[in-house]
């Protein structure tokens, strides 16, 4: 076995495939490659394929059997329409869920639940039909209505079906419930007869929220749901008093279609009301003083007459605008009442009373006996919203209609006051979209108003995500809870099981199948209307038969029944029911806090005293883009399966739920936020997982070694970038682990998502050469077990979020896996696996503080260079890092060579003095947080604490408070930024840029070396992206051809004066053109750079390494000695490897004097006849022979450019060299002076190691790149004159 440092034999002992993907239980099968471009759709498709061949989710359900339950109740939804997102998110969320609790050891029963009966299917039917009302019904009969509706329950529960599949849900559908099954009614029947018993449920005539074109009342929570603004009628009317008709009340109103069914008014007791004369008609008028304003723009348009309360009012009769229920004056009808509820800030403060069309109107006048419980009711609206015969004047209109018939009569009879109109927020039908009234309508109730206390304390048991939402919301929903109305006069639905007789004095409820075929004697093969309702019961009284009532259930008492009902309770599984309720987990949109939250509490609460769940996570809604309700009418949203099918589910998914939905804020939908899920976060990250393969790959194709991951065997690196990314990994788990058992989402997604980014952008950009191997076998080796482990880690992590893109990259990786080091029997699915535990162990918080410091002065270095529009090939002198912390300069300057490295710098250099830089601190305010607080004085304030001193801005960083202007600040009051002062005179041109903590100065002076440099790297830049788009992978072996033209220009010059530095870095021959004939072309390109024409190509198969290099790679000049007559020739490299360890003139007569035994002479260096001095560039003089004598230069100078020493050149190829060198291309002189100091086999080794800074390292040598022929001892030495040696870098260990 093997550790992924050496080669290990594994054997095949289990594989098949499918279409999709071949999958192994552990095969020695090597690893795919996989290709650069990738469609998440399809693969996902292939994915589906996979987990139906496999059938996974059983396979969960099978292998999780014995392990403890988590309890998930899934709410209905309506088959009648097709899912839309808002389904999608809370889908989502409850699969992010149950997944969760199945990987952290639980069994997670998923069932799919319908809801079958109510509003939606009627509404269709009676859309399709042509129902306008009951008596429709009753032509066609109830049965065959019922048989219409059974017939479209199911319309698109297929396509529901296919949907969830696709967005990657795992939820039973074969083992659903739906509200219409027999067994699922009865247990709603067991439900209300508990209810019943317990003395919870009574008759009641209430005002209710009515749907005229559903002919049916509604819950408060059903009416709460649709609010539009709408412009309605705004009149008022007068009411002459019967004591003095001269006298009017004059009453406002927005619902004038109410005023025929007026009863009374009503005052406010305690508030003032004036009596006035109006200027212009005459006209003597009552109303409250605060609401002149509703009548009046002016004071001179009335005249004041008298002041008075409210209450001196009471009592007082008036004529009525109407005379349609003149005989109610003989109950007291006509008067005027007094309540609390009349306000002052609309209106007239004269309320008009129509107690069967509003709910105070009708307490109001119940407290005043205007009106009694067994009242004959007024209310001449039928169940469409049509006047019935009783109002002669509108009979058969439709009241909203009647509204400017009503108006028109009111005039023509002097009654109108003024009318015009109001634009107002009204409530309209959830399923039919028009407008509601409200309605007295007979209706049966449970009592809900007694137990507020209870439904209280049982929701605080409750734990809630977001918290605000239990308190709030859903909390003050709560404490105004009223008496619910359960009953519907409708047909699709569970039957209300109440058998009465005609006086409703006798009544019996029937609270099962059994007890209905022992009471009636007959068989009930359903429980839907047309199977009951014509079944009778014997009276116990004498009554004769009894008969059920006509109404059935609201379809959201079956859906707060859900818990008991779907497993047929207490018919069925009773101690399997009891063992797991409450529920563990639901979710659903805050919608539902007046909807399915609610009905659930009040009735478990009513049953069991207890709440119907542990934890409730509650989303937002998901709105059009334009911030509008999304609306097929106005297709102001993009079809979900467009979605899906241009970007994948699993983008949907995580673009869901890492938005403020999750929190129960409200999100608009844009598409471009999907696309930008696969853009930012699954290719990075699938860019790294392919990256890792293409190196495993590499290791196997040049050092024969089969990468194979086992966790508890893989060595510790001593690399700080692996236990920095090890220990994010980590720490990730650890909040991970405790945020999902929080069920806090919202700080989930966004540390997953942000980890895509340090796993991308920072590890893998910073140790790309590393894993390339370009340091070595071992150091590589290291790197990609660090990478498999973050990714294998991460696939397990985000497998509940985004079950597709991990299950893709698992089934790759798992043949990398050694079996022995997965816990998990079964392995054929990453969703089998568990989550990964916390390995604490490699958490090191200190590494973590370092590498985020580090970061922030990379990334406001990156600033900097994107403000001054300085790209970061083109390299700068120096970044100063200035902080107050000490500690934090020394994590930086601990990893100073990755600054270096990322911002293309020569130099950091750290500091605490402020001052030497010209730094200061400024303060700017939060305007949010302050103009908030402080409102007019904010302006004045504002400019003080821009006024605030750099000296006092510090003693407010070390106390975090500061008072200005006589107010007190603290931290979240202002944000401190560093600025900065350029100081003049300075060599150095400085640009600065800061967080709170650190300040960043970068040397932008310009430097034509670095800028020639940074022309190189652009060179690079375009071989590298050329070679991409050509799908060359690094492992092909090519040469790069290239032309600039004009020739001699500066790209030219540039390209040739960094032939070395281009070389080492595309690891490929670069060759001016011609391009032979006989070569094979990959691709080729022209681009324009720097002002010149740039012609490159790329062929197949490396040039002859003959022709590679010419001449020493290192600068060089021959020498000429002269000493006493006697003269010696030789060499001196100028650098070593090249672009290292550059010589200086004194270094250089130090060296000449010791190779050439010098040491005691004072020696004097000419170029031609002129003496070098100290500040020469010698590297300006490479080619070049120099004359070193004793004393002055000598008459005969000959010159030659050829190299007087033998040499060969030497090429590092698998690895960086150490020791604080960078060249990975030099020369070795094979003797110097000219035929002396020969080098030998052993002693050429030992020059190499030392050169690349590898003295402990192990080498092979050899005299072609793709190492077939190896130089031995045996090697003829004379043979490698001017040849190039490639240097291979053996392991430290597991050399294959």
């Amino acid at each position: 076995t093997g550790c992924g440092t050496g080669k290990v034999a594994v054997p095949v002992t289990a594989w098949f495939s499918c279409s999709c993907y071949p999958v192994f239980a552990r095969a020695n099968k090597m690893v795919q490659q996989v290709s650069e471009n990738i469609n998440f759709p399809s693969e996902e498709e292939k994915i589906l394929q996979l987990w139906k061949t496999l059938d996974c989710f059983q396979e969960c359900l099978k292998q999780s059997k014995n392990r403890p339950k988590y309890t998930f109740y899934d709410g209905p939804p309506f088959a009648t329409g097709l899912p839309h997102y808002g389904h999608i998110l809370a889908g989502t969320i409850k699969d992010i869920v149950t997944r969760y609790a199945h990987q952290s050891g639980f069994h997670v029963e998923r069932r799919f639940g319908w809801d079958c009966h109510g509003l939606p299917v009627e509404y269709e039917i009676d859309k399709m039909l042509g129902i306008k009302g009951p008596e429709d019904v009753a032509k066609m009969g109830i049965s065959e209505y019922n048989k219409q509706c059974r017939g479209i329950v199911m319309r698109y529960a297929q396509e529901w079906e296919i949907s969830v599949n696709r967005l990657g849900r795992w939820i039973d559908f074969k083992n659903d419930y739906k509200t219409l099954y027999p067994w699922f009614m009865e247990t709603v029947w067991w439900v209300f007869k508990q209810l019943y018993d317990k003395g919870l449920v009574y008759r009641g005539v209430k005002v209710m929220p009515f749907s005229t074109a559903c002919n049916t009342p509604l819950s408060n929570f059903e009416a709460h749901q649709n609010y539009k603004d709408v412009q309605d009628p705004s009149v008022i009317v007068n009411f002459p008093l019967d004591e003095d008709e001269s006298i009017s009340l004059v009453a406002w109103t927005t619902t004038p279609w109410t005023l025929p069914s007026n009863l009374a008014l009503c005052v406010n007791p305690d508030l003032q009301y004036v009596k006035l004369k109006d200027n212009s008609t005459g006209k003597i008028y009552i109303l409250m003083e605060a609401r002149l304003v509703s009548l009046y723009k002016a004071e001179g348009e009335y005249e004041i007459l008298d002041k008075f309360p409210g209450i001196v009012l009471k009592g007082k009769k008036y004529k009525p605008l109407f005379p349609y229920f003149m005989k109610c004056k003989e109950n007291g009808a006509f008067t005027v009442l007094v309540d609390n509820y009349v306000k002052e800030e609309e209106g007239t403060g004269v309320v008009h009373q129509a107690p069967y069309f509003g709910a105070d109107d009708y307490r109001v006048c119940m407290d005043f006996n205007i009106i009694q419980k067994d009242s004959v009711p007024v209310c001449p609206v039928d169940a469409s919203g049509c006047f019935t015969a009783e109002v002669t004047d509108f009979a058969g209109q439709y009241v909203k209609d009647a509204d400017k018939n009503v108006i028109k009569l009111l005039k023509e009879r002097g009654r109108l006051v003024h009318a015009s109109t109001v634009k107002h927020n009204y409530p309209f039908c959830w399923r039919s979209d028009t407008p509601l009234i409200y309605k007295a309508v007979p209706s049966w109730f449970v009592r809900v108003e007694h137990m507020v206390d209870k439904l209280l304390e049982n929701n605080g048991q409750c734990y809630w995500v977001p918290d605000f939402v239990k308190e709030k919301r859903f909390g003050n929903w709560l404490r105004d809870a009223r008496d619910w109305a359960i009953s519907r006069n409708r047909y699709w639905g569970t039957p209300i099981p109440l058998w009465v007789s005609d006086d409703f004095e006798e009544v019996v409820c029937v609270g099962s199948v059994a007890e209905l075929v022992e009471l009636t004697g007959k068989t009930v093969p359903d429980l839907h209307r047309e199977s009951i309702d014509h079944l009778t019961i014997p009276s116990c009284c004498g009554k004769g038969v009894l008969r059920r009532v006509a109404e059935v259930f609201d379809c959201w008492f079956e859906s707060g029944s859900m818990p008991y009902a779907q497993v047929h309770y207490p018919f069925e599984n009773k101690k399997e029911f009891e063992d797991c309720f409450p529920a563990d987990f639901i979710a659903e949109g805050i919608d539902q806090t007046r909807g399915w939250f609610y009905t659930l509490l009040v009735l478990s609460t009513a049953l069991f005293g207890k709440p119907p769940f542990k934890n409730v996570i509650v989303n937002g809604l998901v709105l059009a883009s334009d911030g509008q309700k999304m609306s097929k009418r106005k297709k102001n949203y993009p079809d979900p399966v467009h979605i899906v099918n241009n970007y994948g589910a699993d983008a949907l998914r995580l673009y869901l739920i890492n938005s403020p939905v999750v929190r129960a804020d409200n999100l608009r939908f844009k598409e471009d936020g999907v696309r930008d899920v696969l853009k930012d976060v699954f290719l990075p990250w699938y860019n790294a997982y392919r990256f890792l393969l293409q190196n495993i790959l590499r290791l196997h194709k040049e050092d024969g070694i089969e990468f194979f991951y086992n966790e508890n065997r893989a060595k510790e690196s001593t690399n700080i970038m692996d236990k920095w990314i090890l220990s994010f990994t980590q720490s990730l788990i650890q909040f991970f682990r405790v945020e999902m058992a929080a069920y806090r989402l919202y700080t989930v997604v966004p540390r997953l998502v942000k980890f895509v980014d340090m796993l991308t952008n920072w590890y893998v950009r910073m140790n790309r050469r590393r894993i390339k191997g370009e340091n070595g076998t071992e150091d590589c080796i290291m790197a990609l077990e660090t990478l498999f482990s973050i990714l294998f880690s991460m696939c397990r992590l985000m497998a509940p979020f985004t079950p597709f893109i991990t299950e893709m990259m698992y089934q790759n990786l798992r043949t990398l896996l050694d079996p022995s080091s997965v816990q998990e029997k079964d392995s054929l699915s990453i969703h089998y696996l568990m989550l990964p535990q916390v390995r604490k162990n490699l958490i090191d918080k200190q590494i973590e503080s370092a590498v985020s410091r580090m970061q922030s002065v990379i990334e406001l270095g990156r600033v900097i260079r994107d403000r001054k529009t300085i790209p970061i090939k083109y390299p700068l002198k120096q970044v100063v890092v200035i902080h107050q912390d000490p500690e934090a300069l020394n994590d930086i300057r601990s990893l100073e060579k990755y600054i270096l490295e990322e911002l293309n710098v020569r130099q950091v250099t750290v500091s605490t003095d402020k001052d030497k830089y010209g730094i200061r601190l400024r303060a700017e305010p939060d305007h949010m947080v302050l103009g908030k607080r402080l409102k007019g004085a904010f302006k004045t304030i504002m400019a003080s604490i821009k006024d605030l001193k750099s000296e006092q801005l510090e003693k407010f960083q070390k106390s975090g408070t500061i008072v200005v202007d006589g107010h007190e600040l603290h931290e979240e009051d202002l944000r401190l930024m560093y600025t900065f002062d350029q100081v003049t005179g300075a060599d150095a041109q400085f640009e600065a840029h800061s967080d709170a903590q650190v300040l960043v100065l970068l040397d932008v002076t310009p430097d034509q070396s670095m800028v020639d440099e940074g022309v190189a790297r652009e060179v690079i830049n375009r071989i590298q992206k050329l070679r991409k788009k050509g799908n060359l992978v690094p492992t092909d072996e090519i040469t790069v051809y290239y032309r600039s033209q004009p020739e001699g220009e500066y790209l030219d010059s540039v390209i040739k004066g960094h032939t070395d530095f281009i070389l080492a870095t595309i690891k490929a021959p670069l060759k001016p053109y011609p391009v032979p004939t006989s070569t094979k072309m990959v691709i080729q390109d022209k681009t324009e750079l720097k002002g010149s024409e740039l012609e490159i190509t790329i062929v197949k198969g490396k040039s002859s390494d003959a022709d590679l290099f010419v001449g020493p790679l290192c600068a060089y000049v021959n020498l000429n000695i002269s000493i006493n007559g006697t003269e010696q020739g030789g060499m001196l490299l100028l650098e070593n490897p090249k672009g290292d360890d550059k010589l200086d003139f004194a270094k250089l007569k130090e060296v000449v004097g010791r190779i050439f035994g010098l040491q005691d002479k004072k020696l004097s260096v000419y170029n031609g006849k002129t003496e070098l001095i100290k500040e020469i560039d010698l590297l300006s003089l490479s080619g070049k022979t120099l004359h070193v004598t004793s004393g002055s230069a000598v008459s005969m100078i000959s010159n030659t450019d050829a190299p007087l020493c033998q040499y060969i050149n030497v090429h590092l190829l698998n690895a960086e060299p150490q020791e604080c060198l960078n060249g990975v291309v030099g020369t070795l002189l094979m003797e110097n002076p000219v035929g002396k100091n020969g080098l030998l086999y052993q002693g050429l080794l030992h020059e190499t190691a030392k050169m690349f800074g590898l003295r402990s390292r192990r080498l092979k040598l050899y005299m072609d790149q793709a190492q077939t022929e190896e130089i031995t001892e045996g090697t003829s030495m004379k043979s490698l004159n001017t040849k190039t040696v490639y240097v291979q870098v053996l392991p430290i260990t597991a050399e294959s």
